[in-house]
């Protein structure tokens, strides 16, 4: 099947063109609490040393409410953070602005271009499913390219209520690291996770890849750790995740205990 067309939206004269397709638009409140919460823990030190404390939350959706709730994170470690909405659709630019709150959230029409500005980092959660694997890597290199001075992309996925996600954090340079995070009570094994693989992971994730052998061992951990699930799925998580540790894997377990775990891109890439 064919990509789908790419929708090309012109702005006001100087400015860049806005680049990309509009999302379903679809999202709920806290659907993005374990993307932001893993920002402010491991990124907060980015923000904090920035000249310039500029978010761009890209595709925001429908509704506002995740950039509302970004804003108010990321003021936890940078109080003079500014958090700009981006959507390609005018429409919910639109119905936006009534949540406006200059300086700390405004909104604006744009897209992987990020409408001629310079962040420190942009989050765009659910953002390029839709798209194929050229073309999502294509956007990883145009938003990557507008990033400010040590800045990051955070891109990824997760289900409708976030209890399932997975998101890459790449610098100027290309992608770091591959996180997976969860409500550990909704799931069976990690593997379960690989439905939220970004698009540069899921279509290699079959046997004799990095990603599967990643997601195999994973499993194979989480099954030696079936003792400890008396103690709690999280407790068995942890347990898996300090597994993967033993086998050798570049994992950074830190965050186990909220159901994440993180592992180094270049043991995960595809060839």
């Amino acid at each position: 099947m064919p990509p789908p067309p790419r929708k090309v939206v012109r702005l006001a004269a100087g400015r860049a063109r806005a680049l990309g397709l509009p999302t379903r638009g679809t999202t709920n409140a806290n659907r993005l609490r374990r993307m932001d919460n893993w920002i402010v823990a491991r990124l907060g030190a980015v923000l904090r040393s920035a000249a310039d404390p500029l978010v761009v939350d890209l595709g925001y959706g429908a509704t506002p409410v995740t950039a509302i709730e970004l804003t108010a994170r990321l003021r936890r470690v940078r109080p003079d953070v500014r958090v700009l909405g981006l959507e390609i659709d005018a429409e919910r630019v639109a119905a936006a602005l009534p949540a406006a709150a200059p300086p700390a959230l405004t909104f604006e029409r744009g897209g992987f271009e990020l409408a001629g500005h310079r962040p420190v980092l942009v989050r765009a959660a659910n953002v390029l499913r839709q798209y194929d694997e050229p073309a999502a890597l294509a956007a990883w290199d145009t938003m990557r390219a507008g990033l400010g001075p040590g800045g990051v992309l955070v891109e990824g996925t997760c289900d409708e209520l976030g209890r399932r996600g997975c998101w890459v954090l790449l610098d100027a340079e290309g992608p770091v690291s591959l996180t997976f995070g969860c409500r550990v009570e909704s799931i069976e094994r990690p593997g379960d996770l690989a439905e939220r693989l970004p698009k540069a992971l899921i279509h290699h994730n079959v046997p004799g890849t990095p990603i599967h052998a990643f997601l195999t061992a994973f499993d194979a951990s989480w099954a030696a750790a079936a003792a400890v699930s008396a103690f709690g799925a999280r407790q068995r998580w942890i347990a898996a995740c300090a597994g993967l540790t033993d086998r050798g894997w570049p994992v950074d377990t830190s965050r186990a205990r909220h159901g994440e775990l993180t592992v180094r891109w270049d043991a995960v890439a595809a060839g």
